[in-house]
């Protein structure tokens, strides 16, 4: 290789227009997917403390999110429920007229371009927070499934353009493809969060959801974050059951992850960029302790730059505001 003076980096870093030119990694808002709390009652929209700028929006307040985000040009929105009732079965989950379902047929009776993807969990409905049907302190992984299939089929049947199963039950992917394809859904995608670990940054989102265990934690179904092998045969074995994109949660810890599955798996790798990372940036920001659009640029490059085609986080609106005025 040349070496110095004929090699000099800077040379293409030496304007704006050039270092566009060369830029290898690109951020779109094509690539975001915007998270949304929806719940019962009227005239809600509360926001979340620990996660400033995002709320818990009722039925009749969607509209102005939602106009939001499409005027945005975000193409995706994935929602999150919480009931007016829990219960020890979830049963808010898969009732047909549950509010996720409501908000479904909302959103696509005003916005059928909109993708609408949806968590098929129990979490957010059950009375305890765990994410299945609990027996003698643990949960049922088998039992838990014709759950979260029930769940994914009334989501789909409401008109969700994508269903997201987040449960990590063992075999929860085939569990809904079967049911999907029973029930005549045979062309409703499943976003599989392949990969999800049982992190200490999801603290903000259970705030959000009120989904926090009331005993115990997920460990004994989230996955180690000490485990990489693990989380490649747990992306492997989603693909196989019929996953259609896979996902790796949370993104920031993980990039190493993003990248390795990257390598090996050719479906839509989707990172989310989940509550904790969000809010960290927020905090920062708010004591004056970094600069609030560089940084959350730079996280949401740094997820692209590791491989993921979609980006799932709360920073889709301000950073597609952003990326707007830079063109």
């Amino acid at each position: 290789m040349a070496q110095f003076p004929i090699t000099r980096m800077r040379r293409l870093r030496q304007s704006g227009a050039v270092r566009r030119m060369v830029q290898e990694t690109k951020l779109s808002a094509d690539q975001f997917v915007y998270p949304l709390f929806v719940t019962h009652g009227k005239n809600v929209r509360e926001e979340i403390e620990p996660m400033p700028g995002c709320y818990q929006v009722s039925l009749d307040r969607l509209h102005d999110e939602i106009a939001e985000v499409v005027g945005l040009g975000i193409p995706g929105v994935l929602l999150f429920g919480i009931p007016s009732l829990k219960d020890a079965k979830g049963t808010g989950a898969y009732a047909e007229e549950g509010v996720v379902q409501e908000a479904v047929r909302a959103i696509k009776k005003r916005w059928p371009e909109l993708a609408v993807i949806t968590d098929a969990c129990l979490c957010e409905y059950t009375d305890h927070g765990h994410c299945g049907i609990v027996r003698n302190g643990n949960v049922d992984n088998d039992a838990t499934l014709e759950l979260l299939a029930r769940t994914a089929v009334t989501q789909a049947q409401a008109g969700a353009d994508i269903v997201a199963p987040s449960a990590m039950m063992d075999g929860q992917v085939a569990a809904i493809r079967k049911a999907l394809d029973a029930a005549g859904l045979t062309e409703t995608p499943i976003m599989a969060y392949a990969a999800k670990y049982a992190s200490a940054f999801y603290g903000p989102f259970r705030a959000a959801a009120q989904s926090a265990p009331q005993f115990g934690d997920r460990r004994g179904y989230q996955m180690d974050p000490a485990n990489w092998r693990m989380a490649l045969r747990e992306v492997e074995l989603d693909v196989e059951e019929g996953a259609d994109l896979v996902m790796v949660k949370p993104a920031l810890s993980y990039l190493d992850i993003i990248a390795k599955v990257r390598e090996c798996v050719p479906l839509p790798l989707v990172a989310y960029n989940v509550s904790g990372e969000y809010s960290m940036v927020k905090a920062a920001a708010k004591n004056g302790w970094l600069d609030e659009q560089r940084a959350i640029l730079e996280v949401l490059t740094s997820i692209k730059r590791a491989g993921a085609d979609l980006i799932l986080t709360y920073h889709a609106k301000e950073a597609a505001r952003w990326l707007q005025a830079e063109r």
